[in-house]
């Protein structure tokens, strides 16, 4: 794909997205129109919220199947589309009894619906949506659904809620947090010992971060390979939260391979 254009769609929930900073860093390497639009999801019509409902997944075990939504979840859907901040009054993961309360998507069912919305279909164009939608694929190999923070191809989506909980944290977090909630005990103490280990909600390093995630969905539209095996990498596609904050705040740039075919870009 040749870009000649980028759309960012902002998730006003998510201030720490800095969708300005964002604009320059993008400027800086990339010399091609960039524009912002407001929330994807605000305004859709009723059809479209119901649509939206439908790629819920409430069983991370089994992949997705078409279902018929209820009033109830296409009334969250619909209030979710008029304020997006309401989905920090849902589960998170750290408090659920059940993964299966907390608010998930397959993000290809939602990508869909996205591209059936959007009115500018020209080649050229990369639209990336940010949400704080949590979105998941399906993984064949251990026939589950995982959270993702990305979804490269276009039109991309970008979670900022997949962001932080889709890398794990380290064993150590998980068995100490084990232990308190088997004794009935919130994990309170246990991120404040783990502070800075990983990224949490409304983190300041989250815009840092969201850079590097979206040279990922460039990089995917510009050659079909998004990820990077380094570390030492922006491109690196960290399955641990260490590693991530390695990539894209102590190293912070591309590898040599990745900087030519950047450079070959501008």
């Amino acid at each position: 794909m040749k870009i000649k254009k980028i759309i960012l769609y902002n998730e006003p929930s998510v201030p720490e997205i800095k969708i300005s900073k964002l604009i320059n860093f993008l400027k800086d390497d990339f010399p091609i129109e960039i524009t912002v639009k407001s929330n994807f999801f605000k305004g859709l019509k009723e059809n479209e919220i119901k649509l939206l409902a439908k790629t819920r997944i409430f069983d991370i075990y089994n992949n997705y199947q078409p279902y018929e939504v209820d009033q109830k979840q296409i009334t969250l859907e619909k209030t979710l589309c008029e304020n997006s901040s309401y989905m920090e009054k849902t589960t998170r993961i750290e408090d659920a009894e059940n993964i299966n309360q907390v608010v998930m998507y397959d993000g290809f069912e939602m990508q869909k619906v996205i591209r059936e919305q959007i009115n500018e279909v020209e080649n050229d164009t990369l639209h990336i949506i940010f949400t704080n939608r949590l979105t998941c694929t399906f993984d064949d190999s251990d026939l589950r659904y995982h959270g993702r923070a990305v979804i490269c191809a276009n039109p991309a989506i970008l979670s900022t809620t997949g962001i932080i909980e889709a890398p794990a944290k380290s064993k150590e977090f998980y068995i100490q947090a084990m232990a308190n909630k088997s004794q009935g005990l919130d994990i309170t103490n246990v991120k404040e010992e783990h502070k800075g280990e990983f990224l949490e909600y409304h983190d300041e390093r989250l815009s840092k971060v969201i850079e590097g995630y979206i040279l990922q969905i460039i990089f995917y539209n510009i050659t079909g390979e998004p990820f990077c095996n380094y570390l030492d990498c922006r491109l690196n596609n960290a399955h641990w939260q260490r590693d991530l904050l390695y990539s894209q705040i102590e190293v912070s740039k591309l590898c040599e391979k990745h900087s030519k075919i950047l450079e070959k870009q501008k």
